[in-house]
């Protein structure tokens, strides 16, 4: 069984190595041709941006879906945290009065 793997591989070895074709001809066989070429068949509706439908999530591209599902996420956690920590606040009450001295914003 490995010796005739062994004789297939040298032979093949030898094909390529003997043939008269130049190295750039013999190299465009190997360069691929298609690419992601997909782009005839596409399945269901096509995507649209969300700006463009922002009321059908269905109809979203997935980068976008994202986008948005991320920072919704973000503004319901931060709109949480600062309802529940708003009455709790490590001053007492008392009011910090800070003021700005006029002249260092002189140029």
């Amino acid at each position: 069984m490995a010796a005739l793997a062994a004789a297939r591989q040298a032979a093949s070895l030898t094909r390529l190595s003997s043939s008269p074709i130049s190295i750039t001809q013999s190299s465009n066989k190997f360069i691929q041709r298609r690419g992601l070429s997909g782009g005839g068949d596409h399945h269901g509706p096509p995507k649209v941006n969300v700006w463009q439908d922002p009321l059908s999530p269905s109809k979203w591209k997935e980068e976008h879906f994202v986008i948005v599902s991320l920072s919704g996420w973000g503004l319901l956690i931060y709109g949480g945290y600062n309802f529940f920590t708003k009455g709790k606040s490590e001053t007492n009450g008392e009011v910090f009065v800070t003021t700005l001295n006029a002249t260092s914003w002189i140029v």
